[in-house]
């Protein structure tokens, strides 16, 4: 998860990123995000409803391969994110990565898991 780890934290310090699901739901409400990264271990109910209005605006949502703790570790953080809604990208290539595996790299090396 190295490359994912290193994307997230540049979104982060260059990018629009927002935190929480009451903000990832909002975003994509109103259509402003552009990827929803959620944990492994998110709640089934969160985890419904980010799918559900992701699929309604057609924004990804992702899941990341680590727990909260893993992912608020990638953001520079000393507490548990259960969801990440990258806003603007800035200077990382998290868009890219979210994006489907290419043919030589297995779905299992990335960091990341469409949906």
């Amino acid at each position: 998860m190295p490359d994912v780890d290193k994307a997230i934290a540049s979104a982060v310090k260059t990018g629009k990123v927002v935190l929480g699901a009451r903000e990832a739901v909002r975003s994509l409400k109103n259509g402003k995000a552009r990827l929803v990264v959620l944990t492994s271990d998110s709640p089934p109910q969160i985890r419904e409803d980010l799918e559900y209005y992701g699929r309604l605006s057609q924004i990804s949502v992702v899941i990341y391969k680590g727990n909260s703790y893993d992912l608020g570790a990638a953001c520079g953080k000393h507490f548990a994110v259960g969801s990440l809604t990258v806003k603007e990208p800035g200077d990382s290539d998290i868009l890219e990565l979210a994006k489907e595996p290419d043919e030589g790299q297995a779905a299992s090396e990335s960091g990341i898991e469409a949906l």
